[in-house]
């Protein structure tokens, strides 16, 4: 689904309608468990090589030990920013989160070799050269940029997979 259907589905729920989500029947939302009661709503998809899941609402995909499971043999970048301003960063490779902070308190990160993700990427440096009101996106900006993996608005817009995970709330 693309993103203002999945919003339209996760604020309405079952209170949904045909006009809300043009592009899938109720039938289908209803039998694919989307509008499951509790739980989720994940979006998966691909940009330029990497392999991107996102979820609007919560904190699902922002745990420890989700973090942990998806950089297996890989690794992971999770950026949560939520309306209520809180922000986080963790970065994972192959099971193990070596950092993992909120841009507003650097001094407060934890991680197994919280120096790795910082020559990486120079998120330290980009957040102390601005305003601290601006640290969580220059953050973001600087991990995205020194990692090649910036994802654009469009590839957050266009329809991606949609599943809800069940009763993980």
């Amino acid at each position: 689904m693309p993103r203002t259907e999945t919003a339209h589905t996760e604020a309405l729920g079952e209170d949904i309608d045909e006009d809300d989500v043009p592009d899938v029947t109720l039938d289908q939302l209803q039998d694919s468990g989307v509008l499951a009661s509790d739980g989720p709503v994940l979006r998966a998809g691909e940009h330029d090589g990497w392999s991107l899941v996102i979820e609007s609402e919560g904190s699902y995909l922002a745990a420890d030990d989700m973090v942990k499971s998806v950089s297996r043999e890989t690794v992971a970048l999770s950026l949560r920013d939520r309306e209520s301003g809180s922000c986080w960063i963790s970065y994972a490779e192959d099971g193990e989160i070596l950092s993992s902070f909120d841009p507003l308190f650097p001094d407060h990160e934890y991680g197994t070799r919280r120096e790795v993700p910082e020559q990486l990427t120079g998120h330290g440096a980009a957040i102390s050269n601005g305003d601290r009101a601006d640290a969580y996106a220059n953050a973001v900006r600087a991990n995205q940029q020194r990692l090649q993996c910036t994802m654009p608005q469009e590839a957050d817009e266009s329809r991606l997979l949609t599943l809800k995970v069940a009763d993980e709330y």
